[in-house]
């Protein structure tokens, strides 16, 4: 039998991982990344679609990659699916419900 050291089956790799920063862009620059008008996204904080924060008008709107992201979303359903914006707000509650309850199912199973 021919018996081999432990460095001989097994290698190490050194892995270096950058920490990226969360971005924040303003209402222009995220109305940009989305191909939107500011307005209609200023439209869609009023409705709620981006939480109960952003419904204020006197709040300074700032948003991150998630929120270009789900307005990315927002306007393909608005634009491809002919749906309206009332309809948005029930689909967004609709997609924020089920994310939660994949997390609470994540948590119940432990993982």
């Amino acid at each position: 039998m021919n018996k081999t050291s432990f460095h001989e089956n097994y290698s190490l790799a050194s892995v270096s991982i950058e920490v990226v920063e969360p971005r924040a862009y303003s209402l222009e620059a995220t109305a940009r990344l989305a191909n939107v008008h500011p307005e209609m996204l200023r439209y869609y904080c009023q409705l709620g679609l981006f939480g109960e924060a952003r419904t204020q008008s006197d709040v300074e709107l700032i948003f991150d990659d998630d929120s270009v992201y789900e307005l990315r979303r927002f306007e393909h359903y608005r634009q491809h699916h002919n749906v309206n914006r009332r309809t948005l707000r029930l689909m967004c509650s609709l997609w924020h419900e089920v994310e939660r309850l994949k997390m609470e199912l994540r948590f119940l199973r432990g993982t």
